[in-house]
């Protein structure tokens, strides 16, 4: 389980980040918005994320905006402000709940179990859209209608990445990198293109809306 802690007093966040640990999660920290947002741009997005509100460059909404664009994850906000105003403000902006400081340990860990388990609730219902197609990623299932899309462990595996990089262009060797061997398959340059021509496919792409563009001498690109 993967965690995504931003805070930007260094004391609470190391303070945070054992005691996660501890507890058997894995923990990305950053400090400022700039650094969280890079965060979820080098790796896979988080199981969880756990927000402070006001940061040295932004603040913790600015966050939490960009993460529903893209994941229905759990958000909890960790924060000196107690005010109503704040706390609407951020379960409007989809946060799943809204913690005080100072705060106990046990609370905080409580209130992550607490906001797991109606996130694993509610992930079944977890839906993306790709053209007229349905992904549901908790239950590894695509949908066109109500057909079952079938693709193999490495097509889905390459949706997901383009899902999960969404208006993006993504050169050839970053594709590569993701995919490699990660279904025991081989993988290599004039393979992948085979792959994203059968994905198009069976997404029931068509040359007015391709799903996947080709981004000539670099790589691909989902809208």
């Amino acid at each position: 389980m993967t965690v995504l802690l931003v805070e930007d007093d260094k004391m609470i966040l190391e303070g945070l980040e054992i005691a996660l640990r501890q507890e058997g999660y894995t923990v990305l920290t950053a400090q400022t918005y700039r650094e969280a947002l890079g965060a979820l741009e080098r790796a896979e997005l988080p199981d969880m994320c756990l927000l402070d509100v006001m940061l040295p460059d932004g603040d913790g909404y600015g966050i939490c905006r960009e993460l529903r664009k893209r994941s229905s994850i759990p958000i909890l906000f960790l924060t000196a402000c107690e005010d109503e105003l704040h706390t609407v403000m951020a379960l409007e902006l989809g946060a799943d709940d809204y913690i005080v400081k100072p705060f106990r340990i046990k609370e905080l860990l409580a209130r992550m179990k607490a906001v797991l388990r109606r996130s694993g609730l509610r992930q079944a219902e977890a839906v993306i859209y790709v053209g007229e197609n349905r992904i549901y990623p908790e239950l590894g299932k695509v949908y066109a209608g109500e057909r079952t899309v079938q693709l193999t462990a490495m097509e889905y595996r390459l949706l997901m990445i383009f899902v999960f990089h969404r208006g993006k262009t993504l050169t050839r060797e970053q594709i590569l990198n993701d995919i490699w061997d990660d279904v025991g398959e081989f993988v290599n340059d004039n393979t992948l293109s085979v792959y994203v021509k059968r994905l198009r496919k069976k997404l029931g792409a068509t040359e007015e809306e391709p799903l996947i563009q080709t981004v000539r001498g670099i790589g691909y690109r989902m809208e």
